[in-house]
């Protein structure tokens, strides 16, 4: 007797439109804030309240030319999410986000394989740059297990800008980290 449970199916990948804009921002919402997002291990619930995306700042990398919303599907449902913009000789990557019940199982790997993939392929990108709040070791570890490196350049945290969310704490601050893809 098989008792093997049946393996999800393999992922999809496309770009989001207008109309995926509610769904990619629940997704982030969930993959971040709140208790809902410490289901899984990039949960920022311990350094910020508030929001992570709006809808807005959502429908504004959908609709510019110079950025991608790529959405992933598995089975039908949207289970992860990324940002991609083109900066010339370099990719930044930013507002990934993984269901939180899925995380911990190997698809962020594929998804960030393939968004380096298409940014090399498609834009010629040289280097894929991110920016990860400085305090979030486990994050910035997982990333340089994918190749990325810190680079020492730190930018301030928007504090007071409600839209990148509330504070819990006062020591906030970005790092940029880059791979390079050629």
């Amino acid at each position: 007797m098989d008792t093997a449970l049946p393996r999800p199916a393999q992922p999809t990948f496309r770009e989001a439109t207008e109309a995926d804009v509610a769904a990619v921002v629940a997704l982030v919402e969930s993959a971040y804030r709140g208790d809902d997002s410490r289901a899984g291990w990039t949960t920022e619930a311990d350094l910020l309240d508030g929001q992570r995306t709006d809808p807005e700042g959502v429908a504004a990398v959908v609709k510019s030319p110079d950025s991608r919303m790529v959405v992933v599907e598995q089975d039908g449902e949207l289970v992860a999410c990324c940002q991609l913009e083109h900066r010339g000789t370099h990719a930044y990557f930013g507002m990934f986000a993984v269901r939180p019940r899925l995380q911990g199982a190997g698809l962020g790997k594929v998804i960030i394989a393939e968004a380096e993939r298409v940014v090399r392929e498609e834009w010629g990108a040289r280097e894929m740059h991110m920016t990860v709040i400085s305090a979030r070791e486990d994050l910035i570890a997982w990333y340089e297990r994918r190749g990325y490196r810190r680079s020492g350049e730190l930018s301030p945290f928007p504090y007071g800008d409600e839209r990148f969310g509330v504070p819990r704490r006062d020591d906030l601050q970005f790092e940029l980290l880059v791979k390079k893809l050629v």
